[in-house]
């Protein structure tokens, strides 16, 4: 079965893989010819593109820098203050829909509907009561046997 040529079936239609064949080779070879010049000429455009954007760039910079010279000492300030103001809005803002959903998370959580969460919440509740009601417990224990070493020591006074 190893000396039998391979037939391959693809999107342009079989051919088969038979050096003895010289069309399909010849197809296959101007198929790639034409991948390479395409991918080769997109390239290249792509490049000369890249290359007048990087000129006209330093070309305005080279323009705006006396500009941004002589402005500068109103721009930095103006910006400082345009950034911080920008950086108090989103931060508010952020705060505003934390609280809007913890707001929600909660009146979900109370009326009864288990949102998301509410399980892990149930269990953290359980198990800090089962330490509080330990705790509890501990301190009556030792508090019934520091009154009993009390009495023991004002008795042995006598």
């Amino acid at each position: 079965m190893s000396d039998q040529p391979r037939t391959t079936t693809g999107s342009y239609g079989s051919y088969d893989n038979n050096p003895n064949m010289n069309s399909s080779n010849n197809n296959s070879t101007s198929r790639q010819t034409v991948k390479f010049l395409t991918a080769a000429t997109i390239g290249v455009s792509l490049l000369l593109l890249s290359g007048l954007i990087l000129t006209g760039t330093v070309i305005g910079l080279i323009i705006a820098t006396p500009l941004l010279v002589l402005f500068s000492p109103i721009l930095v300030p103006a910006a400082i203050v345009i950034a911080l103001a920008a950086g108090g809005f989103l931060f508010s803002g952020g705060c505003g829909v934390a609280a809007i959903a913890a707001l929600s998370w909660i009146y979900n959580y109370v009326s009864g509907n288990n949102p998301a969460g509410s399980d892990t919440l149930d269990y953290a509740k359980g198990v800090i009561t089962g330490k509080a009601r330990d705790a509890k417990e501990r301190a009556k224990d030792y508090g019934s046997y520091a009154q009993g070493r009390a009495q023991e020591a004002t008795q042995g006074s006598y």
